[in-house]
């Protein structure tokens, strides 16, 4: 069994991070290179920045930013958010980022993962997917586009094997009902994909103590686990977490 990942996750507004509940009521979380240094310090395993405001207000992702962090991190920088072109991934790979994650532009234009997959290769393209329950649906879940704000009627399941197909290397997948509300990720759609699919799924969204990063791991079978507000503000620490991990069995870098 491949190691486990742990990666803190920084939402972005305006240059500053930022936190909500289910995408909303967002408030101020502290400097965006004062926190990637941070994570980069504590043992991270990777770090994903997501420029969250970026597609609906129609403009590219913060290049200067993504460039200014890039400068303090030492482990793998997975950017999203606003972007639509091959020549927007040059760009923010260019700024140093290791890789880039695609949502709406990629839900409106499926060949766009095959494109960039084919260009920067398939490692470097992570497909991310808003779910929302939906009971119509096979999966039970719906993609979400648009920070979460515009309803596709896609099946979450169906769109994530298109996406593997067509050359995505990782699934970021987040439960928009358990955003940002402590009470564990959603192991059902997590498990669901994890033993569908064939590349790695990243959860999202729910984590509020330790337990909940294990449950991920034995019950949704993920092959990484993101969380925002529970690192940030100083609820678990990265090395305390992985040292409960270690001791309950689950193999962490």
């Amino acid at each position: 069994m491949l190691a486990k990942r742990i990666i803190p996750c920084l939402d972005v507004k305006d240059g500053r991070t930022v936190k909500g509940v289910n995408f909303t009521s967002l408030r101020d979380a502290g400097s965006v290179i004062e926190m990637a240094s941070r994570y980069s310090d504590e043992g991270a395993d990777e770090l994903v920045f997501l420029d969250i405001t970026a597609t609906v207000e129609a403009r590219k992702t913060m290049v200067s930013l993504v460039r200014e962090a890039s400068r303090v991190l030492s482990i793998p920088f997975t950017v999203g958010g606003g972007i639509k072109t091959e020549d927007d991934v040059k760009r923010i790979l260019d700024a140093g980022a290791d890789k880039i994650s695609i949502n709406s532009s990629a839900v409106r234009s499926p060949e766009l993962i095959a494109s960039l997959s084919s260009r920067f290769g398939s490692q470097c393209v992570v497909l991310a997917i808003d779910a929302r329950r939906n009971p119509s649906l096979p999966s039970l879940y719906e993609v979400m586009v648009d920070g979460g704000r515009t309803k596709t009627g896609i099946d979450v399941l169906s769109w994530a094997l298109q996406g593997e197909k067509m050359g995505a290397g990782e699934i970021l997948l987040t439960s928009m009902e358990k955003d940002g509300t402590k009470d564990g990720f959603d192991n059902g759609i997590t498990k669901l994909l994890s033993t569908s699919l064939s590349i790695p799924v990243i959860a999202s969204g729910g984590a509020g103590k330790k337990e909940d990063f294990k449950k991920v791991f034995t019950e949704g079978m993920a092959d990484a686990a993101l969380a925002a507000s529970v690192f940030h503000y100083g609820e678990i620490g990265i090395q305390e977490l992985k040292s409960y991990l270690r001791d309950e069995g689950i193999s962490v870098r």
